[in-house]
C-alpha cells in the first residue's frame, strides 16, 4: 500500500511540474569535477582540477552537525572539494533556506529537516532532477545497499529528485524495571505475533499503572503518541484523506476528519488518557518531563510508541530498555509510520556533481557505519550498514532491534508529513485544536467538524 500510494503521490506532483522539470533537468545536470571554475573566479566552469566549495545545509542540531566531523576525510579523498557547512535550528530551516536562495546563495545539498516537506520543496521547483548526473556516473543504488523501494519515495516518473540517507520507523520502547515490577511479560518484537495487540497493551499497561496524589508516586502504563496527530486513524485502518492525494500532487480533494469511522479512531486513543487512564496527560508529561520532555525518560511510563529516534538516546536512559512491535490495532495493512530523510541537490547548486560525490560519501557502507556512532544512533539507510546499527544500544537484543525495523518496513506507511501540501500548517492546527480535548474540557465531537473546517481551508491555500 505505501509503495503504491508513494508512485501515485509523484504522479500527481507530475502534473503540476512536469514541463517546468523536464525543461530544467535538460541543462542542470551540472558540470564534472573536471569542469568547473577555480574558487571564487566566476560560474560553474573553469579548468579541470580546479577546486570548488560545496555547502550542506543542515539543522543545527547534534544528530545533524555532526557531519562536519566527516569533511576531513571526505576532502582528503577529493582534494578538489571543499565543504561548507551551513546550519540553521529547526524553527529557522525553513525561512533560512529561503534566503539563502533568494539571494542567489543557494546551498549545494540539503534535506527536508524543516516543517517543509519534500512535496513543498518539489512543488516549489526548488531540486534538481539528479538523473543527468546519475546516468554519467553510474550510480547504482544497489552499489550502496539502498533497498530500491527507498529510491522510489524520491523518484518521479523515473526522476530521482533525492538519495535516501537516513530511516526512521515507528517502534514500542518498553521499561523492562517496570515491567518486572509488575511481573509483566516484556512484548514482542515479532509483527507476526498475532497475540500483541491494542486491547493487550492496554491490559498490561493497567497492571504498571499507579496514580496517586503524590506525583513522586505517579505512574503510567503507555504513552500511544504514534506519529501526528492526523495519521493516526490510518493505524486502525481508517484513511482521514482521499484516494486522490496520492494523485493530485498532496492536495487530496476530500478530507473526513468528522466522519463517525474517524472520530471513533481518536476516540479510542483519547480513552486511553481519559476512560482507561492508563496514559498521562499532557499536562502530567510536562510537569514530570518538562515543557517539551519525553515522560517515558523519567521513568516512570512503561511503554512508549514513538519515532526511532527515541532509540537514539537509550544507552543514557537511567532504567533497563526493550524494544517492541508496535501492536496491532484492528489494520493488518499500517502499523507503523515511516520517515525516510533524503538527500537533495537544490537547482541552485553551481556545483552538482561535486555535491554528488559528497552525498554518495554519505550513503557509503563505511561513512554509514561510522555516522550512526557520531550521530547518536542515526538509522542508515545502507543495509549493511544497518547490522551496526542493531547491535549500537546498549542491553538491547540486537535480533530485537532488526526484527523492529523489518516489521516496521513490512507494516509502514511513509509520512504524510513529506507527501502533502502545506503540512507544516496542517500538523500546527491539529495541535492547537486538539489541545481542548487533552486536557478534558471539549469531547471528540465537538472538535473534529472544527479541525475538517480549517484542514480543508489550509490545502486549498
Amino acid at each position: 500500500m505505501k509503495k503504491r500510494r508513494i508512485k501515485k503521490t509523484y504522479a500527481l506532483l507530475l502534473a503540476f511540474s512536469m514541463l517546468v522539470v523536464l525543461a530544467l533537468s535538460g541543462c542542470t545536470g551540472g558540470k564534472s569535477a573536471g569542469e568547473v571554475a577555480p574558487e571564487g573566479k566566476g560560474d560553474s566552469g573553469g579548468s579541470s582540477g580546479e577546486q570548488v566549495t560545496i555547502t550542506h545545509y543542515t539543522m543545527d542540531s547534534e544528530d545533524r552537525t555532526f557531519i562536519e566531523k566527516l569533511v576531513p576525510d571526505f576532502e582528503a579523498k577529493h582534494p578538489n572539494i571543499k565543504v561548507r557547512i551551513e546550519k540553521a535550528p529547526y524553527e529557522q530551516f525553513d525561512s533560512k533556506l529561503q534566503t539563502l536562495i533568494a539571494g542567489g546563495k543557494s546551498p549545494d545539498v540539503t534535506s527536508h529537516y524543516g516543517y517543509g516537506g519534500f512535496a513543498e520543496y518539489f512543488n516549489k521547483d526548488m531540486l534538481l532532477d539528479m538523473n543527468d548526473i546519475i546516468k554519467e556516473d553510474g550510480f547504482k543504488a544497489s552499489d550502496y545497499s539502498i533497498p530500491e523501494d527507498l529510491m522510489d519515495i524520491y523518484t518521479i516518473k523515473d526522476h530521482v529528485y533525492g538519495i535516501p540517507v537516513n530511516m526512521y520507523v515507528t517502534l514500542m520502547l518498553y521499561n523492562k524495571d517496570m515491567f518486572d515490577a509488575a511481573n509483566v511479560p516484556y512484548p514482542p518484537s515479532d509483527y507476526e505475533d498475532k497475540s500483541w495487540t491494542f486491547d493487550k497493551m492496554v491490559e498490561e499497561a493497567k497492571k504498571m499503572t499507579h496514580v496517586s496524589d503524590d506525583i513522586a508516586k505517579t505512574q503510567y502504563g503507555v504513552d500511544f503518541t504514534w506519529s501526528e496527530r492526523d495519521m493516526r486513524p490510518l493505524y486502525f485502518g481508517v484513511e482521514p484523506y482521499s484516494q486522490d492525494t496520492w494523485t493530485n500532487g498532496g492536495v487530496p480533494s476530500e478530507t473526513h476528519f468528522d466522519s463517525p469511522e474517524v472520530m471513533a479512531t481518536y476516540n479510542k486513543l483519547f480513552d486511553l488518557i481519559l476512560k482507561d487512564k492508563v496514559s498521562p496527560t499532557t499536562e502530567w508529561s510536562k510537569s514530570v518531563a518538562g515543557q517539551n520532555g519525553d515522560a517515558f525518560v523519567t521513568g516512570k511510563v512503561g511503554m512508549t510508541v514513538s519515532g526511532s529516534w527515541s532509540l537514539a538516546g537509550s544507552n543514557d536512559f537511567p532504567f533497563e530498555v526493550g524494544v517492541a512491535a508496535v501492536p496491532a490495532g484492528g489494520n493488518d495493512k499500517i502499523r507503523s509510520v515511516l520517515f525516510v530523510d533524503p538527500l537533495f541537490i537544490l537547482k541552485g547548486s553551481k556545483h552538482p556533481k561535486e555535491a554528488f560525490e559528497w552525498i554518495k560519501y554519505l550513503v557509503s557502507e563505511e561513512v554509514q557505519e561510522k555516522s550512526i556512532d557520531l550521530s547518536g544512533g542515526n538509522p542508515p539507510v545502507n543495509t549493511k550498514a544497518a547490522e551496526a546499527y542493531y547491535k549500537h544500544f546498549e542491553g538491547i537484543d540486537p535480533e530485537d532491534v532488526k526484527k523492529v525495523y523489518e516489521g516496521a518496513v513490512k507494516y509502514g506507511f511513509e509520512s504524510y508529513n513529506h507527501l502533502i501540501t502545506n503540512y507544516s500548517q496542517i500538523n500546527d492546527m491539529f495541535i492547537n485544536e486538539m489541545q481542548p480535548i487533552d486536557t478534558g474540557h471539549k469531547t471528540v465531537e465537538e472538535v473534529m467538524p472544527t479541525i475538517q473546517k480549517k484542514v480543508m481551508e489550509i490545502i486549498k491555500r
